[in-house]
């Protein structure tokens, strides 16, 4: 389980990159559950073979433009084969 302790301050600094990365995807709304796989996947790998410590996938954020317009996905909500998308990350 991730730890983050300013979510708010991480997601303006990933907003200011000019262009999503091989580490960093920006979602409008809802995502198709075989897509985030695949996404999630992807990441996972361009994390590992880059050295990061972490990627993102973030929600609410057009991949146009980068401003924060809100989201009415929900991971807890969306089932896939009966099983919820939630990861349970923790602030703190």
């Amino acid at each position: 389980m991730t730890t983050v302790k300013n979510i708010p301050l991480l997601v303006k600094w990933l907003c200011q990159l000019p262009e999503e990365t091989d580490w960093v995807e920006f979602k409008s709304n809802d995502a198709d559950p075989i897509q985030l796989g695949k996404n999630i996947s992807a990441i996972a790998n361009a994390v590992a073979v880059s050295g990061r410590s972490d990627g993102y996938i973030i929600w609410g954020i057009p991949d146009h433009d980068h401003r924060i317009i809100g989201t009415s996905f929900n991971p807890s909500k969306k089932l896939v084969q009966k099983d919820d998308l939630d990861i349970g990350y923790q602030t703190g």
